[in-house]
C-alpha cells in the first residue's frame, strides 16, 4: 500500500467519526440549545456589573 492509500483511509475514518459524533442523539441537546441562541435576550449590563478601572496606566 503507497502513503496515498493509507493517507485517505485515514482522513476519510476521521471524516466519518466526526461527522458520527456531530449527528449522534446524545448531541441533539446541544444543537437546540445553540438554536435558540438568536431568538434570545441579551443580558442587560449594568455599571456596577462592569469591571472598575484601576486607575493604573497600561
Amino acid at each position: 500500500m503507497s502513503w496515498h492509500i493509507i493517507w485517505t483511509l485515514l482522513l476519510l475514518v476521521i471524516f466519518v467519526g466526526i461527522v458520527m459524533w456531530a449527528f449522534s442523539s446524545r448531541r441533539k441537546t446541544d444543537f437546540d440549545e445553540a438554536a435558540r441562541l438568536p431568538l434570545e435576550d441579551d443580558p442587560v449590563v449594568t455599571k456596577s456589573a462592569q469591571p472598575r478601572d484601576s486607575g493604573e496606566p497600561k
